[in-house]
């Protein structure tokens, strides 16, 4: 990590980095979906009331797209304690170094937060109208649940990323909102 590392961001990462960084460019991730398939007790909910995040599941179809950051040597070791405590906060994340392709053509070997599936906080395969429901209600430390959503899928389409279910997703938790 001397020489400065990048990330994998899927999610908030995206439009919420948090760190400094010299680059960022499109990338995509082999073998993994992005999903709501993490029950979040802290950030976007309670552990009376969890609401859900996003995280990379294991999924061989497509690779998940996102955005690969490069933080500089000179912040390495903060932006790595800083993303330390920012998702493994409730140890449901596992922290792994994969490679991921830039969109410039570079393969990397990337910091990327994948959900650990036998965690207790993981619920993969809920169907997109729950999970729906959930978002609607669901607010936590970091704010409403809502606003995660919106911003992660409003973010994918500035960056001409095609995410069907999350788009689907946020038109339906906006009329459920109402």
């Amino acid at each position: 990590m001397e020489n400065g590392f990048w990330v994998f961001g899927y999610g908030s990462l995206m439009w919420n980095p948090g760190f400094p960084h010299t680059e960022r460019v499109l990338a995509a991730l082999p073998g993994y979906a992005r999903t709501f398939c993490m029950r979040s007790i802290h950030h976007r909910g309670t552990p009376d009331a969890p609401g859900l995040v996003l995280a990379l599941d294991a999924h061989e179809a497509e690779p998940c797209r996102g955005v690969g950051f490069f933080v500089p040597p000179e912040a390495s070791l903060s932006t790595l304690e800083e993303l330390r405590e920012r998702e493994l906060v409730s140890s449901a994340y596992l922290e792994k170094m994969l490679q991921i392709d830039l969109a410039d053509g570079r393969r990397v070997t990337a910091v990327t937060y994948v959900v650990d599936a036998d965690h207790v906080q993981y619920c993969g395969g809920l169907p997109l109208q729950e999970q729906a429901e959930i978002i609607a209600q669901a607010v936590g430390g970091r704010g409403p649940n809502t606003e995660y959503l919106y911003n992660t899928a409003d973010h994918l389409a500035e960056l001409g990323i095609v995410d069907d279910d999350l788009q689907w997703l946020a038109e339906k938790v906006r009329l459920l909102s109402i």
